[in-house]
């Protein structure tokens, strides 16, 4: 396939102020939002905010001991006779509570940006400036701006470097010459200064006392700036080719030249870096996502003719870019990758399957290896949140920062479909990289993973069966803590991953714990009521009070391999969800999630449409990030759900039919390079 021209042909071009979809670059580890003049000039114009994030670029108000886990006010849940604690409970010790929900939070670590000025000095506004017209290079990974000040063309160039958490600039205008056109880097203060997750990506320009800027070294073309909040601390480097650095502001630096031609990079460390010039970052940028785009798995619908196959390619083409760059790091993603903070920047650990499932099925399994060595990190954090609720093994948290621990809320703390996952993701891996030492770096990760598995689920003799809650939360997050019991999806996953826990002993040819393979053999069948599946035993129909949020029921068969599912159960209950289900209430990923099951049915049809089902949860903006709703622009668990849907669709899954079981062949044309088959 000629992959560069498809490549190139879904490669954003915008002429006009998009607010919701300012362009971003990145390395997995680092990311950087601009609007369209190739920095972050008018970020106020933008709905979207304008991010400048890192992996390790967090903070802790007040200082990081301000308050344990320990303090998080507990409420009590009746688990089988004896009494669990949930932090759950806002109302007791809500100090406590919502500073444990807030910090740490990810940094935004700078905002860089032009000063415009008009002939008569005064700063230009967006109205004084036309002539836009910018492009994302997805084949070497830069952004090429151009704009006009006063009939005076701009040109720029962004990029950032593969491997350093560095911007780099080249900027081309007469406007330099005659000091209108400056550069200027500017530092917002730490704190999170709302308590609801929407409203906590607004930066704070003012309480300049709550960090310091300070200027290590300056010298003619580079200068080392030194950043302080709390017990927290960065540096920046900057170095340019030629101009002034000025300090215009407590929290603010400015550089201004005299030359028609401007080169800068911009370096964000925990430590002071080294030096760098803007074009080996561009040079490096290009051989990165050259060999990204030529050694990676690919496919085309070109020569379909469903007239939705074109949108179809752009959406996998801009997914893959922005899965890599956002969702590719050593610590699993928040929501909205580096664009801004959703939940105060802290991963979803129930949403990291969806972010980044699908690199090893798009041959590129180091990007899911990146964060898998952060879960053993976290071990012995998974460990104390187990035993401090009276199981063994290890109990993966659902929202939490880099440090592992559990963050309070009035839902998170109650789910539990996060816990099969990293089984799921490290089988992916062994698969491609079938290895011995694959098998010892996740052993213990997947073991422990196993036997809070088997520990959490309840025996009741009078079934004959294991159960699972109550207390818990499904994934359809609507239903009560204390009433859930057996939903589908997490029963189903419970016993694919103990018996990949079973396999994964079998293969270091050691004795597997007989309770793993006990538990997934008896564990009380699918719940279903009127021919359709519940979405728990307790829940007297998931189609009239409760047919929102996620449909997670049907995930028993597609994202599994559904060993306990009634395929004709399970298509009557797609079919319902399909027909009643109330869309505006779902969310990204659950289009891609019901097309899978749809495809494990043979339903080709209905599987493509769900993928492409037009909803506004099912939305992707012109920069291909799956729009949700206000406040949540960027959602790239949808996007990764796409691209692990797709692959499915094309090239099957393990013992099915392979040969596009999820397209129709007489509308369909569907090409397709390295990809690997579904569990």
């Amino acid at each position: 396939m000629e992959r560069q021209r498809i490549v190139m042909k879904h490669s954003p071009v915008i002429t006009t102020l998009e607010p919701l979809s300012p362009l971003s670059l990145g390395n997995g580890e680092f990311g950087f939002s601009v609007d369209i003049t190739g920095l972050q000039t008018f970020p106020d114009l933008y709905d979207t905010p304008l991010g400048t994030q890192s992996n390790w670029g967090w903070h802790w108000t007040n200082g990081r001991e301000l308050f344990s886990e320990d303090e998080a006010p507990l409420q009590p849940f009746d688990s089988h006779g004896r009494s669990v604690g949930y932090p759950m409970k806002p109302e007791d010790k809500e100090e406590a509570y919502h500073w444990l929900r807030q910090n740490p939070h990810r940094l935004q670590l700078g905002r860089l940006a032009f000063r415009l000025l008009n002939d008569d000095g005064s700063e230009a506004s967006f109205e004084d400036i036309s002539s836009f017209t910018q492009k994302q290079n997805l084949w070497n990974g830069s952004i090429e701006s151009y704009f006009e000040v006063d009939g005076i063309g701009v040109q720029v160039k962004t990029a950032v470097h593969p491997e350093q958490d560095r911007i780099g600039v080249h900027v081309t205008s007469s406007l330099l010459q005659q000091g209108r056109l400056q550069v200027f880097l500017r530092f917002p203060a730490p704190d999170m200064t709302h308590r609801s997750w929407d409203k906590a990506v607004a930066l704070d320009w003012d309480n300049d006392e709550r960090h310091r800027t300070t200027c290590q070294t300056l010298s003619t073309q580079s200068a080392l700036l030194e950043r302080h909040m709390d017990d927290d601390h960065y540096t920046v480097r900057l170095d340019w080719s030629t101009g002034e650095l000025q300090q215009t502001k407590t929290h603010e630096w400015t550089l201004v030249s005299n030359e028609k031609e401007l080169t800068l990079t911009a370096t964000f460390a925990e430590k002071p870096p080294e030096p760098c010039h803007a074009e080996d970052v561009f040079a490096d940028s290009e051989t990165y996502w050259n060999t990204f785009w030529k050694d990676g798995a690919f496919v085309s619908f070109e020569g379909s003719a469903d007239p939705r196959a074109h949108e179809l390619e752009r959406r996998v083409v801009l997914s893959q870019y922005l899965t890599a760059i956002h969702s590719s790091g050593s610590v699993p993603p928040q929501e909205t990758g580096y664009m801004y903070n959703s939940w105060f920047g802290k991963s979803h650990l129930e949403m990291h399957w969806w972010h980044a499932i699908h690199f090893p099925l798009w041959g590129r399994a180091e990007k899911l290896r990146n964060s898998m060595d952060w879960y053993n990190k976290i071990l012995p954090e998974a460990r104390k949140l187990a035993g401090s609720q009276g199981y063994l093994g290890v109990r993966w948290p659902k929202m939490v920062g880099p440090d592992g621990k559990q963050t309070p809320s009035q839902v998170a703390p109650g789910l539990i479909w996060q816990q099969p996952h990293p089984l799921a993701m490290v089988e992916l891996l062994y698969k491609q990289d079938s290895t011995e030492a694959t098998l010892h770096e996740y052993k213990e990760l997947v073991f422990e993973s196993a036997n809070f598995m088997a520990d959490f689920a309840e025996w009741k003799k009078e079934r004959g069966a294991y159960v699972l809650g109550p207390p818990l939360i499904p994934a359809q997050e609507c239903h009560r803590m204390e009433d859930s019991i057996n939903p589908p999806y997490e029963l189903e996953y419970w016993a694919y991953g103990l018996r990949i826990a079973v396999q994964w002993a079998e293969r270091l040819g050691e004795e597997p714990n007989p309770l793993w393979e006990e538990v997934a053999s008896k564990l009380a069948p699918l719940p279903h009521q009127d021919g359709v599946y519940l979405a728990h035993e307790q829940c007297p129909t998931s189609f009239t009070e409760k047919n929102h949020d996620h449909p997670s029921m049907v995930g028993a068969l597609g994202l599994l391999p559904g060993t306990m599912v009634d395929a004709e159960t399970m298509r009557r209950t797609l079919i319902k969800v399909r027909d009643e289900w109330q869309w505006e209430t779902a969310w990204g990923w659950d289009f891609p999630m019901c097309a899978m099951t749809a495809a494990r049915l043979g339903e080709k049809q209905l599987a493509v449409d769900f993928l492409l089902m037009e909803a506004t949860k099912n939305t992707y903006l012109p920069n291909g990030h799956n729009y949700q709703r206000p406040g949540l622009y960027a959602y790239l668990p949808g996007n990764g759900g796409l691209l692990t849907a797709v692959a499915m669709m094309s090239v099957g899954w393990e013992h099915g039919p392979g040969n596009c079981p999820g397209f129709p062949s007489e509308q369909w044309n569907v090409e397709s390079e390295g990809l690997k088959p579904w569990l």
